[in-house]
């Protein structure tokens, strides 16, 4: 689970200050968190497909998003994805 913390850090680091926390950048920064983190719990529990099922909503979700913030500002597109690793 991510922690208040830890979505406070990735909010001052993707959106400038703590109150910024609409940015998609900051969206796609916490939901990239929570994707991450979900992918220790399906290797403990591979039959858990309703929890799947909100795994790939959430990655819908953030597609959604990356395909805005690429639409609007490449660079910042590539910045982003860079940071968090998402394309190989």
């Amino acid at each position: 689970m991510v922690t208040k913390e830890q979505k406070q850090e990735l909010i001052v680091k993707f959106g400038g200050n703590e109150a910024n926390t609409g940015a998609a950048e900051v969206q796609i920064a916490l939901l990239t968190a929570r994707i991450n983190d979900l992918q220790g719990h399906f290797k403990a529990n591979p039959k858990d497909h309703a929890s799947n099922r909100g795994l790939l909503k959430m990655v819908g979700q953030r597609r959604r998003l990356l395909k805005y913030v690429r639409n609007n500002d490449i660079e910042k597109y590539r910045k982003l994805i860079a940071e968090l690793g998402l394309r190989k």
